[in-house]
């Protein structure tokens, strides 16, 4: 029996040597023995999935007709999910990214072989807290494609456990020393030390993320102005709009939220270095004029200069909601303030409130009250 056909895949083209040099080494799209190149490198990998994921779309029609899971590729089933779902989806290129990998490794299977085996192995290569995100688009591309009437068996994606949820959050001493380290580092260059302050831009971060809770997504994508696909900071009104403008709800709760004196003051005297550039910036974080996409790495390097042990970008949203838990705050507020829910903020910092289980040590070191008598 002939083997099928793999489809669409990725291929890391190795750098290779040129009469001018060397091309480095860049993500191919390989499909019938011919090679499409996406255009990103070998750093790049999650924007060539998402490349993958596209350029299936484009090409490949699936079969919309009822069949059995046997003859159904699973690239046809995400194909489906790409272009009847994750268009209308809050971040629709983290679901191509997603969708990518998932092709990637199940591209020579069929939906028949989407098992507890095939998805361990997945998880196995990818690593548990990814995997389960990434086989939970498989699982809502497998339930979509089973209510539009083209399959009719069922197929279930077995889960990785659920990872332990962080508890990790900044101290104040530790938020001071990291801003201080923001602040005052220099680039090297060949020794000496220049002008150049290449973390800078992550004091803004650190203050809007500990100040607002606000999930590293809407921070880097704050603006000074109101615009499609943009959060908006309204310094006038001392507001932090954090749902983009346009943007399809989803259940990560971006509520508008009032700016704290402290932070709305450092907003205002940014706002007006911003604007006094000579070419004005949009973004509330940039580097070199350009938006910020990621502080990964940046906050790797000031945490190790800082002598703080590694956070993310994460750890400031668990940090303001565990420093006003701390201050008595009532839960009810704090999540709104957040912008989650409240049995969240309960379960993970509760016990931090300073009046945490007092009524029930109260309780449990008196008298009982005498029961009442009935005539």
């Amino acid at each position: 029996m002939p083997r099928q056909s793999r489809g669409p895949y990725l291929w890391l083209r190795p750098a290779r040597p040129r009469d001018t040099g060397v091309d480095p080494a860049i993500w191919i799209i390989r499909d019938a023995g011919r090679q499409h190149s996406t255009g990103f490198g070998q750093g790049d990998g999650p924007k060539a999935q998402a490349a993958l994921a596209a350029y299936i779309a484009t090409k490949y029609a699936p079969a919309r007709r009822e069949r059995d899971i046997t003859e159904i590729p699973v690239a046809d089933v995400i194909n489906v999910y790409l272009a009847d779902v994750a268009p209308n989806q809050a971040r629709p290129e983290k679901a191509a990214e997603r969708c990518g990998r998932l092709l990637d490794f199940f591209g020579e299977r069929r939906l028949s072989e989407v098992t507890g085996a095939t998805c361990r192995a997945y998880a196995e290569g990818r690593g548990s807290g990814g995997a389960r995100r990434d086989l939970q688009d498989l699982a809502a591309a497998i339930n979509h494609h089973a209510r539009e009437g083209l399959h009719r068996s069922i197929v279930r994606v077995a889960l990785p456990a659920r990872g332990q949820a962080r508890q990790r959050w900044l101290t104040r001493d530790e938020l001071a020393r990291l801003l201080w380290t923001c602040l005052r580092t220099r680039e090297h260059q060949e020794g000496k030390a220049t002008d150049k302050r290449p973390l800078r831009h992550l004091a803004r971060v650190l203050l809007i993320g500990a100040y607002t809770g606000s999930r590293p997504g809407a921070i880097l994508n704050a603006s000074w102005i109101r615009g499609p696909g943009l959060s908006f900071v309204d310094t006038t009104n001392g507001v932090f709009h954090r749902h983009a403008d346009g943007e399809a709800e989803s259940s990560k709760r971006q509520p508008t939220v009032k700016l704290a004196p402290r932070l709305l003051a450092h907003l205002r005297r940014w706002e007006r270095l911003d604007a006094a550039q000579p070419k004005p910036q949009t973004y509330v974080v940039s580097f070199h004029g350009a938006k910020v996409l990621s502080v990964k790495t940046a906050l790797h390097s000031a945490c190790k200069l800082a002598r703080v042990d590694p956070v993310t970008a994460y750890t400031l949203r668990h940090t303001a909601a565990s420093w006003l838990v701390a201050r008595g705050l009532p839960t009810r507020n704090v999540a709104d303030f957040i912008g989650t829910g409240e049995q969240m903020i309960l379960s993970h910092y509760g016990h931090l409130a300073p009046d945490y289980q007092d009524e029930a040590a109260h309780a449990i070191g008196s008298k009982p009250t005498p029961q009442l008598r009935h005539h």
